[in-house]
């Protein structure tokens, strides 16, 4: 089906005519929403609502441009109004905000925040596993222990130069190894769900 003809369907109700739609184009909106917020979550978060939003507006849309076009637009707008509230929500000072305001967290966000924290660490020890031994110690101790280099030393019998040298290598070796599981964010490294 052409997206005209997945348009005017998604006009009349068909929702799989709007899936099809939502699937054609969510990359490119989460792309532009992360082009802005530079945040995976925040723009996963804005592109799901863009679609929301495209959904019940869709009886407005009148087929004079393209639906690509018409969408960016929606998207583009609700991630500026976004932005403004964010910008003016740091502008508050913390002592203004009053602790029985800030929402807490329900039970099931804890238990997912809770299972994704798991799931990361899984993927770094198996990826630690696969290291060299010599990498695999260093980074335990240091990394996952808290040692400090002089304990370091001590236990392994060489010099702090040499833990730094190795420690150096071993990090890069486990971001070799994590690559396909990590988003840059400027200089640091954060894991993310694959």
């Amino acid at each position: 089906m052409e997206e005209k003809d997945l348009v005017r369907a998604s006009k009349k109700g068909d929702e799989e005519a709007f899936a099809s739609l939502v699937k054609k184009y969510r990359v490119k909106v989460f792309n532009l929403a992360f082009s802005l917020t530079r945040d995976r979550d925040t723009a996963d978060d804005l592109a799901q609502e863009v679609f929301i939003k495209a959904y019940f507006a869709l009886p407005r849309f009148e087929l004079r441009s393209e639906f690509g076009t018409w969408l960016y637009r929606i998207a583009i707008n609700h991630v500026r109004d976004f932005l403004r509230k964010t910008s003016r929500m740091r502008r508050l000072s913390i002592d203004e905000i009053k602790e029985s305001s800030i929402p807490q967290e329900d039970e099931t966000m804890k238990r997912e925040k809770e299972q994704t924290e798991e799931q990361r660490k899984k993927v770094v020890q198996r990826a630690i596993q696969v290291l060299p031994e010599k990498h695999q110690v260093i980074l335990t101790l240091r990394d996952i222990q808290g040692l400090s280099y002089e304990e370091i030393t001590q236990i392994l019998g060489i010099s702090p130069g040499t833990v730094d040298s190795r420690l150096h290598r071993a990090r890069k070796l486990l971001r070799k190894k994590l690559a396909p599981f990590l988003s840059q964010k400027g200089d640091n490294y954060e894991l993310q769900e694959g």
